[in-house]
């Protein structure tokens, strides 16, 4: 599985959407992305790729897009 489906697959699962759904999701662009959505979310990668985001990371995860962004800080490219 490629970095790229492993990251989608933690957005799918978490949010119960289909991938189609993920260009230009954002924080609370859907109800599934509330406060609990989003540390769901920030688990399910944390575990995906075996990394521990800081805080500021945390908060600064706004979108599908910055996510990927971010991620590169560990070196992760999707």
């Amino acid at each position: 599985m490629t970095n790229k489906q492993k990251y989608n697959k933690a957005f799918t699962e978490t949010f119960g959407i289909n991938e189609d759904a993920l260009d230009g999701i954002e924080y609370n662009s859907i109800p599934e992305w509330d406060s609990v959505g989003h540390m769901g979310l920030i688990a399910a990668l944390e575990e995906t790729f075996d990394i521990m985001m800081e805080m500021d990371e945390i908060i600064n995860f706004s979108g599908y897009e910055k996510g990927k962004e971010m991620l590169k800080i560990y070196k992760i490219e999707i």
